[in-house]
This record gives C-alpha cells, sequence and structure tokens, in this order.
C-alpha cells in the first residue's frame, strides 16, 4: 500500500489501525529550533478522541502523545519527528460478525478487491482512527504558523438539514468549543443536538458541513499550475474520511453570478492593496493573497447503521447486517480539529516551500 505520506517538504507518514496496537506517524522537515508546546499538541488529540460527550462514539482512549525523536529540551532538533498513540481500549471482537461481509459504503469491498487481504477490525487502515497521526502533525504545523501570525479556525456550521447562515463571523474559539457539536451559534447548536439525539433514537447516522477560516496568511503562498495552493487544500480535506464536498469562496454559488458581480475589485488599505470583496476565497490564480482564505468541507453520514441493511459476503451470499460497536452517529464535530490540522499542514508546506525557493 503506497500513498501513506503527505506533503512535500513538510512530509507526514503515517500509520497503524484502528484495532492494532498503536497509532504513528513521522513528520520530517520540521524546522530545528521551534520551541514545542506539548501541552497545545496534546489539547487537539483531546478535541478529536472519543468519548467526549454522550453524542460520540463512547470508545475510551486516552489518546495520549509519546514523541520518540526530534524534540529535545523542549524545542525541535530539526530530525524527523517520530510520535506514537497506542490504543489501548480494543474490542476487536465487535466486529468478528463482519470478517467475511462488505458493510455497505465502507471500503470493506474495494479494500478485499485490491489487496486480496483486510483487516476487518473498525476497519483498519480506512478507520477515522487514523487520522490521529493527521491532527499530531497539524498541531505541529500550527505552532510554526503561529510565528508568522496565522490563524486557523474551523466550526461545524451544518449538520443535516440544520444549517448556520453562511457569512457567519469568525467565531472566537471558546464560543466554539461552548458546544458539544462545536457549532458556535447557541440556538443552532441545540436544534443539531436534538436532531443527532433523534437520529441515534432511530439507528441513523448524519453528515454535516465544516467551514474553515484561515487569517493574516502572507501574500505568496502557493504554486501557479499543479500545486495551487487551494488544489493542495482540496486534495487535503477530500484526504479525510467520510468526505465528499469542498468548495472554497464562492464555491458553487459562483455560478449564479455574472463576472461583474463576482470579481474582487482592487483597493488600496493602510498603503497596501486589498479587495473590496471576497469571493475568490484568498487565493487567485492558485496563490494567496493576503485576505482571508475560507472554504467549506462536506461530510456524509456514517456509513454504520443501528438498523439492518442488504449486503453481500467476500463468497457473492446475500446476507442480512446491522452494525454493531462503537460508532459516532455524526463524526463532524470530532472533525473539526482534523480540518484545522490539514489545513495546517498545508500552509506550513507552502510557507517552507517559499523559503527554501528564496535560498
Amino acid at each position: 500500500m503506497s500513498g501513506n505520506t503527505f506533503g512535500n517538504i513538510l512530509r507526514l507518514t503515517s500509520f497503524g489501525e484502528s484495532h492494532g496496537k498503536a497509532i504513528g506517524g513521522i513528520l520530517d522537515g520540521y524546522p530545528a529550533g521551534i520551541k514545542i508546546d506539548m501541552e497545545k499538541i496534546q489539547h487537539q488529540l483531546d478535541r478529536r478522541k472519543p468519548g467526549q460527550s454522550k453524542l460520540v462514539s463512547p470508545r475510551k482512549e486516552s489518546d495520549r502523545l509519546e514523541i520518540l525523536s526530534g524534540i529535545y529540551e523542549g524545542y525541535s532538533t530539526g530530525t524527523p519527528i517520530a510520535f506514537l498513540i497506542w490504543n489501548t481500549d480494543q474490542k476487536a471482537k465487535d466486529y468478528d460478525h463482519l470478517k467475511d461481509k462488505f458493510r455497505p459504503s465502507h471500503a470493506d469491498y474495494v479494500y478485499h478487491e485490491k489487496y486480496g487481504h483486510r483487516d476487518h477490525r473498525g476497519g483498519g487502515r480506512s478507520s477515522a482512527r487514523e487520522t490521529i497521526a493527521r491532527v499530531v502533525a497539524g498541531a505541529f504545523a500550527s505552532i510554526l504558523l503561529e510565528k508568522i501570525g496565522v490563524s486557523i479556525t474551523s466550526f461545524v456550521s451544518g449538520i443535516g438539514y440544520i444549517r448556520i447562515e453562511k457569512d457567519f463571523p469568525v467565531p472566537d474559539i471558546s464560543s466554539i468549543e461552548e458546544s458539544p457539536v462545536r457549532c458556535p451559534d447557541a440556538g443552532i447548536s441545540k436544534q443539531m443536538i436534538r436532531l443527532i439525539e433523534q437520529t441515534a433514537k432511530e439507528g441513523d447516522t448524519l453528515g454535516g458541513i465544516i467551514k474553515c477560516v484561515i487569517q493574516n496568511t502572507p501574500v505568496g503562498l502557493g504554486e501557479p499550475v499543479f500545486d495551487k495552493l487551494h488544489a493542495d487544500l482540496a486534495k487535503a480535506m477530500m484526504s479525510i474520511n467520510a468526505v465528499k464536498g469542498f468548495e472554497i469562496g464562492s464555491g458553487f454559488d459562483a455560478t449564479r453570478m455574472k463576472g461583474s458581480e463576482h470579481n474582487d475589485l482592487f483597493k488600496m488599505k493602510d498603503g497596501k492593496v486589498a479587495t473590496a470583496t471576497n469571493f475568490s476565497g484568498g487565493i487567485q490564480g492558485g496563490i494567496s493573497n493576503g485576505t482571508d482564505i475560507y472554504f467549506n468541507v462536506a461530510f456524509k453520514p456514517v456509513a454504520t447503521l443501528m438498523k439492518d441493511q442488504i449486503t453481500v459476503t467476500d463468497q457473492g451470499e446475500e446476507v442480512n447486517l446491522k452494525g454493531k460497536g462503537r460508532h459516532d452517529v455524526c463524526v463532524v464535530p470530532r472533525a473539526v480539529p482534523i480540518v484545522d490540522a490539514m489545513a495546517a499542514l498545508v500552509l506550513a508546506d507552502h510557507y517552507l516551500r517559499n523559503l527554501t525557493a528564496n535560498i
């Protein structure tokens, strides 16, 4: 299996399975001499882990980070940062009934056909538990970006048919974390919670939307042909489990506008070039223009249902399947730090690419 490495200068290689011994990664290309706040990194892991509330998977994992190399006396050394998170609450027997069955809309069938062998325990490598490594690496990337003033804020803007307004202002992090569903609009948050609780009683699942805003990005990040900044952001987001859509700036709404309505006209502000609007989403020609970068990420409903579904076995026999084990009704709230992490990895990688291009 290839495709386990992400990035150009700053490169993350991750490993591990949902019910294996551990999840981990190696972050290569991280600059030396950066003071590392391990509490910040652990905090991001805590935002992603299961068991946070009654709305998410009850799997109890401490997800404590163990650094193996690359950090000495609180600073990065410039050598590969290797890290581990041990899996401590494994219940592989919960998946015994899936050993020969293909779960609808999961990776079971395609893994079986491509590799001829698969780890059925919680999806193995295709499990969202793999995203732990992304969150750790993304937290390191965020620490680097803080040095140049870049901030990344993601929040839940929709679950099922319940949405907040598209032009919702960039919220304070505290208002996001006060909500169990990480929606900063208190009224909408309550509606989302009720919908999740009702859907859980029905044995069904939900999807939703995460909005991400990146502020204080310097002008000039991104390469103008195949490595456009928004193209790399799209790949990063589409690589996250359950993501089915990505739109930046005006997105699909741009198709309803005329060019005279959509163009971001230039103006001078405080002695600098700025734009009157930001339908471009902070990126033009594949390169950041200094305004806020904003995009939406759409997540499909969780594929594991606590109700009967028809499927087939690896022998082609049609059977009835009902989900068991510990699963989220809606993964969207726990995916917020994953979106943050992947955005940080892309921005930090392009920042380092610019530095090396000028050496």
